[in-house]
């Protein structure tokens, strides 16, 4: 038998928005399914690739690389609850998802700040950071 792989959040670990959204995520997490790791890490980097330097978001799970709102869609169905009811909005073309996200990515710095380093995540959230 397989152990569990836990699906992983790579984020841009200089952003203020993503690291609320990390946070946010953390919160809802009622399974601690989510692990966690920045796209500035070796970890990212080694298993991403390029990937690692050209988006801020993005979820592996189990071998598959999903990014920008497909991610976030997903992690929404992932969560459950209340934020189920986001996931129908992956019937969207992605082009125009896609494009929505990507106009709050090219702000987020400015909009939500951006750190000098990636954060330290505290002793209780250690354990879900790769």
């Amino acid at each position: 038998m397989l152990a569990k792989q836990n699906p992983i959040i790579f984020y841009d670990g200089l952003c203020g928005l993503c690291d609320s959204s990390v946070q946010f995520i953390i919160k809802h997490d009622k399974k601690k399914e989510f692990r966690f790791s920045s796209l500035q890490s070796s970890y990212a980097e080694n298993l991403l690739g390029e990937k690692a330097k050209q988006d801020s978001f993005i979820l592996f799970i189990r071998g598959n690389v999903f990014d920008k709102s497909t991610a976030v869609l997903k992690v929404c169905k992932i969560i459950g609850g209340a934020f189920l009811l986001l996931y129908p909005l992956i019937l969207i073309p992605k082009f125009i998802r896609d494009g929505v996200y990507g106009m709050i990515a090219k702000n987020r710095y400015r909009w939500f700040g951006k750190f000098d380093s990636c954060k330290i995540p505290s002793t209780e959230q250690r354990e879900l950071f790769i």
